[in-house]
């Protein structure tokens, strides 16, 4: 750890989370972060590695300047250490949904009839949905005499000469009572989180051996232990594959703008006329997966990881589209519902991802189970290091406090316990999967609601602790494609592999997430304002401010038909055990995947030939899994055919190539982005939008 690496990892983390909501909500380019494999930060780094370092060797020759030595691979490891983290604030699970969510609730309630409650059957008077939540999980429309809601919406009147709004104008008291609850939130779930892999890096990285593919993909690029350029970067078969992805990708947005010169290169391949032949498959939604789409950096972390884990990744989403259209055909839809009730499909994805979380826990059990001993001081910490421990006892500490803070919001212990327990055991499978699979584009529908829902039922929790848990699963589950963890596993392997001190680095880390707020939310609120809200993202303005209060009002008028509204507001603590009224399609489903997967992980330890990873059922429905299916399943193909025709030393031959996949997608996407700032400058107009990565 130098002083030039620390202070080129906070200019990284201030550039981060200043400019990716420009960059994605204003000119909608392709996405600044947008997955965790972020293009800013690993094309960032692959542009530095061949452009800096470079000459940064050069002027060092003869001089014994320390700031002029090319950086090493431990700097580097060091800068993404402390970046990843912070990669979680700037948009999609974060600051792109967090205004909206906070504010244009409040939109809607004066908009939407369905949202004004009677009080009972009788009554005459009518109270908005939003009073179901508390006061302070609600940004305050009315400040400044209502100007806070209607100047989001609408965006800000300029004064006479000025094309924006000044900062001072900023209703910046409508928020203060509002952050001062969400941002604690935030930390201590992080801060658990952080915990929790701190504990469990040691057995996935060392006693488990996880491949840890983005950070495989990142080590191969940097310098040598003598500072001499990478051997990956000296192969032609690199360069070959990265170059040709990126005059494809270059080509392509050029293609954009002049289209009467240009032909384009198809990465999206269509197959539907083969959908007649697969009724069943096309009934439960497999229409999607009839486009073979190539993402060349999945295609390249494909072959990285084990072919069980690809194959498994890539053949999850048909499965589960042939699964909805057997449903489907005797007449139980899968997505029946709200989107945080029951769900068929909520059962079959929490069943994969809880049963998967099991099996982690069985795994790792003697040294999960003597990393809490040491942490509690019930007895000795046998083979685990010192770091895990603490990481215990910090998730500890966190994990309490955030139950504390649910209970002052208005949930029993109990519930906030059962949620709080839900929650980070899905983080943590989240985080193992971009470990063992590095599945970088996260986004599989997991909402601790639905579970408790579906357990407890509608009638043994009432309508204000749905509304307070919908809510918070709209906050925290809603976009995972960007969350904690995942960057934090990758982070703590950075420094591992690069022995730097957790002790030291962690301090850091906490330091730049809290930099990283401190700009990300200022800058957002104030986009928001200058503009009004980025109606054109319909998700973030129209879908997440109406999910919580649009479920917790079906929830309501149901209770009321039954004339169970007033006794299932009465009911608490314990007393909702003794109530409870489990959904049966969905736990039938939960229990069919958590079986299931139990099942493929015993035949994964027991057999050494067992082809499908387990992961399948963590990964196999929604967007993010069908839109890179294909690309996985090239990728496996590839390494298949690769180690059957020439073995392991050809798979390792074909490494760089794979490896410049995945380069050339990140500096296009780069390229890509610079040239739409330029054009910005220039026109004054957005660029023309352009994808990369999927997002």
């Amino acid at each position: 750890m130098t002083l030039r690496a620390f202070f080129l990892a906070f200019a990284a983390v201030a550039f981060i989370c200043g400019f990716t909501y420009f960059n994605d909500a204003i000119l909608y380019q392709s996405l600044f972060v947008g997955n965790h494999m972020p293009m800013s930060v690993f094309g960032g780094l692959f542009l530095f590695l061949i452009t800096v370092n470079p000459i940064l060797r050069r002027l060092s020759r003869g001089k014994p300047s320390s700031w002029l030595r090319p950086f090493s691979s431990r700097e580097l490891c060091f800068i993404l250490a402390i970046v990843l983290p912070t990669c979680c604030i700037p948009y999609s699970s974060m600051m792109r949904l967090l205004p909206n969510a906070l504010m244009l609730p409040h939109h809607y309630a004066k908009t939407n009839a369905n949202w004004k409650l009677q009080d009972s059957k009788d009554s005459p008077t009518f109270t908005p949905a939003t009073d179901l939540l508390p006061k302070r999980m609600l940004a305050d429309p009315e400040y400044a005499d209502g100007n806070a809601l209607l100047a989001m919406a609408q965006g800000m009147p300029t004064k006479p000469g000025q094309k924006h709004v000044s900062p001072a104008d900023i209703p910046w008291g409508a928020w203060k009572d509002t952050l001062s609850l969400w941002i604690p939130l935030f930390l201590l779930l992080w801060l658990a989180l952080g915990g929790i892999a701190v504990a469990c890096h040691h057995q996935w990285a060392n006693n488990e051996l996880l491949p840890y593919p983005i950070v495989q993909f990142a080590r191969t690029i940097m310098p040598e232990a003598d500072g001499a350029v990478s051997q990956v970067l000296r192969n032609k078969w690199f360069w070959l594959s990265c170059l040709l992805v990126y005059a494809i990708h270059l080509n392509n947005y050029l293609y954009l703008y002049h289209s009467e010169y240009l032909i384009p290169f198809r990465r999206f391949i269509s197959l539907w006329p083969l959908s007649k032949l697969f009724p069943t498959f096309m009934r439960g939604g497999g229409r999607t997966l009839l486009t073979i789409r190539l993402y060349f950096t999945a295609i390249g972390i494909a072959f990285l990881i084990p072919v069980d884990v690809s194959m498994a990744v890539g053949i999850g989403p048909f499965v589960f589209f042939y699964i909805a259209g057997v449903l489907a055909k005797i007449g139980m839809p899968m997505h029946a519902g709200y989107i945080f009730s029951g769900r068929i499909s909520s059962g079959f994805i929490l069943g994969g991802f809880l049963a998967f979380f099991a099996t982690l826990l069985y795994t790792g059990r003697h040294y999960y189970l003597s990393a809490l001993k040491g942490a509690l001081r019930l007895g000795p910490s046998r083979d685990v290091p010192a770091a895990a421990v603490w990481g215990v006892r910090c998730f500890l500490l966190a994990a309490t406090a955030f139950i504390v803070s649910l209970t002052v919001l208005g949930l029993d212990w109990q519930l906030a316990l059962l949620y709080t327990a839900i929650a980070i055991a899905l983080f943590t499978v989240l985080g193992r999967i971009i470990a063992e699979a590095g599945v970088f584009y996260l986004s599989p529908g997991i909402y601790p609601c639905a579970l408790v829902v579906a357990i407890l039922g509608e009638q043994a929790l009432g309508p204000s602790a749905l509304a307070i848990m919908f809510f918070l699963t709209t906050i925290f589950f809603i976009d995972p494609r960007e969350c904690f963890m995942p960057f934090m596993v990758n982070a703590l392997h950075f420094s591992a592999s690069s022995r730097l001190r957790f002790s030291r680095v962690l301090p850091l880390t906490a330091i730049a997430i809290i930099v990283g707020l401190c700009i990300a939310i200022p800058v957002t609120l104030y986009f928001n304002y200058d503009r009004g809200a980025n109606w054109r993202d319909g998700f973030a303005t129209s879908s997440v401010p109406r999910y919580a209060i649009n479920s917790v009002v079906a929830a309501r008028q149901r209770l009321q038909a039954q004339d169970t509204l007033a006794a299932s507001e009465s009911c608490k603590g314990f007393q909702r055990f003794a109530a409870i009224k489990p959904n049966k399609r969905f736990m039938i489903a939960f229990g069919a995947t958590f079986a299931a997967t139990l099942l493929f992980s015993v035949a994964r330890l027991r057999f050494a030939r067992w082809p499908i990873h387990p992961v399948l059922f963590c990964l196999w429905p929604g967007y993010a899994g069908y839109m890179m299916a294909w690309s996985f399943i090239i990728g496996g193909t590839i390494k298949i055919i690769a180690n059957h025709y020439g073995g392991s030393k050809f798979v390792q031959k074909l490494k760089p190539l794979m490896i410049g996949l995945i380069a050339g997608d990140i500096l296009a996407g780069l390229t890509i982005t610079a040239s739409g700032v330029i054009y910005y400058i220039v026109t004054g107009m957005p660029p023309k939008g352009f994808g990369v990565l999927p997002g």
